[in-house]
C-alpha cells in the first residue's frame, strides 16, 4: 500500500509503578509490586499498533535533545515507525501509578512545548506534505495537533481523533470534536450514558463515534444514527496501557481496508486484546525492551 497514515501527538518515556491499590491522599508508605520503564503516550501507541498491522505511518511528535528523547525515537524507529520529530525543548516523561485492575494516575514530569508555526519552515513543509499524502489523519489531543487542525481540514483527508475521558465540557477538546470525521472516547467521565453526546457529534457532522467500555466492549454510532456494539475479547490481562489506542487503530486499519463497521469494530476488539497481554504499548516492544 502506497499511502501512509499521518499521526500527530505525544510520545513519551514512562516509568510504570504497579501497586496493589492507588495511594490515598495522606502521608504513608506503600510497596510497589513491580516497576519498569517503557515507551508511552497515546500517539506512540497508535503508531506502533498501525505498523504492527502492516500500515505505513508518519508520526509527528515533539522531543527534547535529551537521553529520553533519543531513547524513545530509537525504539520507535526500530519498531518501524517513521518519525517527523519536532523540537519541544524537553521530552515528555510520565510516572504512571497503576493497579492490576487498570486504575491509573499519571504524573507528568516534563512536557514539551509546541514551537509554533514558522519556527522551522522546513519541518512545517514536511508535515504539510505528509498530511496531504496520507490516507487518514489521526490528531491526538495536544497543542501541536490543535495547531494543525486547519491544515487537516483543508487537506480533505478523513480526520480521526481520540478524546479519551472527555467530560462533555472541556473547551480544549472542542476543536477536535468539531473537526473530526471519526471520534473515539471512553466512558470514564462522560456520565452513565454516553449515547446522547455521541449522537450530538453525529448531528454536528461526524460520521462515526465510538465509546470504549473496558471489559464491557464498546458501543458505536454511525452516520445514520445506528447503534452498534462489540464485546471485548477475553484474555489474561497483563497491562491495560494502550488498549484504547489499539482498539482505535484496529478499527481504522479495517476501515481503510474497506470493512463495514461491525467487522471493523471486531477488528478493533481483537487488536486491543493483543496489547492487553504485554506490559508495553505494543508487543513489538517486547523484543526491544523485554517482555
Amino acid at each position: 500500500m502506497s499511502e501512509h497514515v499521518f499521526i500527530s501527538g505525544p510520545a513519551s518515556w514512562n516509568r510504570i509503578v504497579v501497586l496493589d491499590h492507588l495511594p490515598e491522599p495522606v502521608p504513608h508508605m506503600q510497596f510497589a509490586l513491580e516497576e519498569y520503564e517503557t515507551v508511552g503516550a497515546t500517539s506512540a501507541g497508535k503508531a506502533l499498533g498501525l505498523v504492527g498491522l502492516g500500515r505505513r505511518v508518519r508520526l509527528h511528535a515533539l522531543f527534547g535533545a535529551d537521553a529520553d528523547g533519543a531513547r524513545v525515537k530509537r525504539l520507535l524507529m526500530q519498531a518501524g515507525v517513521a518519525l517527523i520529530a519536532g523540537d519541544g525543548g524537553v521530552t515528555e516523561r510520565h510516572v504512571n501509578l497503576m493497579t492490576r485492575a487498570g486504575e491509573r494516575v499519571s504524573l507528568f514530569l516534563s512536557t514539551p512545548s509546541d514551537p509554533g508555526e514558522g519556527a522551522d519552515a522546513e519541518l512545517d513543509a514536511e508535515v504539510a506534505q505528509a498530511m496531504a499524502d496520507a490516507s487518514a489523519l489521526v490528531l491526538d489531543l495536544s497543542e501541536l495537533s490543535r495547531r494543525l487542525l486547519p491544515t487537516a481540514v483543508a487537506s480533505g483527508r478523513p480526520i480521526w481523533t481520540d478524546i479519551h475521558d472527555y467530560d462533555g465540557r472541556s473547551e480544549f477538546h472542542r476543536p477536535f470534536i468539531e473537526a473530526a470525521d471519526a471520534i473515539f472516547m471512553n466512558a470514564d467521565r462522560i456520565g452513565p450514558d454516553p449515547l446522547p453526546f455521541m449522537r450530538s457529534c453525529i448531528d454536528r457532522g461526524a460520521s462515526l463515534v465510538v465509546c470504549t467500555l473496558g471489559a464491557a466492549g464498546a458501543v458505536a454510532v454511525d452516520a445514520s444514527m445506528t447503534r452498534h456494539e462489540v464485546d471485548a475479547v477475553a484474555v489474561d490481562v497483563r497491562d491495560t496501557n494502550g488498549a484504547g489506542d489499539a482498539f482505535m487503530v484496529g478499527v481504522l486499519d479495517a476501515t481503510l481496508s474497506g470493512a463495514e463497521l461491525p467487522a471493523a469494530l471486531e477488528a478493533g476488539a481483537s487488536h486491543a486484546a493483543s496489547v492487553l497481554v504485554t506490559r508495553h504499548l505494543h508487543p513489538s516492544l517486547d523484543a526491544l525492551l523485554g517482555a
